[in-house]
């Protein structure tokens, strides 16, 4: 399926991705570290081109760093940045396998592509973190299952709210629908 072609103004795509990296950072004041990376890798995943998905996940990562360590006070300790790290760099891993879901399953709709998606991804960036905290880091308690949970929880919350915002901009023109199957599952961000 190709992009359709469009007399979009050169903003929008811009636009668009400031918004969802705005909207994660908003988030980070808000969840702090429980930050709903699945729900952005897989907007990023059913929506953007693969270089914009990947831009929204380091992106969005790079502004949970910023308001984490400037606005929250995080502890400016090894294990902290540590952590950050191993925090960006499951939510790149979620962005790709989101990515991967998305594209081994073009056959069902785009709503069940993006629910497999999402439950690849959350399994995949809660597995990696905890890999993390059981060989190196440490901190095992936080993925107690009422508190994986929770994280579930809050990262489904936030890609129904995403869902939401992609249909209203696919509505105002700030994104474009791809050719063939439409609905939001499906947008792209015109390059």
């Amino acid at each position: 399926m190709g992009h359709t072609t469009s007399s979009r103004p050169a903003w929008h795509r811009p636009v668009w991705l400031g918004l969802l990296v705005a909207i994660s950072a908003a988030l980070t004041t808000w969840f702090a570290c429980v930050t709903p990376f699945v729900a952005f890798s897989v907007i990023a995943a059913t929506t953007p081109t693969r270089r914009d998905a990947l831009f929204v996940s380091v992106a969005s990562w790079l502004a949970n760093q910023a308001v984490g360590y400037g606005a929250l006070h995080y502890p400016w300790t090894t294990n902290s940045i540590a952590w950050g790290a191993a925090i960006g760099v499951a939510a790149l891993v979620g962005t790709f396998v989101a990515q991967w879901s998305v594209a081994r399953l073009q056959r069902l709709r785009p709503s069940l592509q993006a629910l497999a998606a999402f439950v690849s991804a959350f399994v995949v960036y809660e597995s990696a973190l905890y890999a993390v905290a059981v060989s190196a880091l440490g901190g095992t308690r936080g993925f107690a299952l009422s508190i994986v949970s929770q994280v579930l929880v809050i990262n489904a919350v936030t890609l129904l709210g995403l869902y939401g915002l992609t249909q209203l901009a696919g509505v105002v023109g700030v994104v474009a629908r791809r050719a063939g199957r439409v609905s939001s599952a499906t947008i792209r961000v015109e390059s």
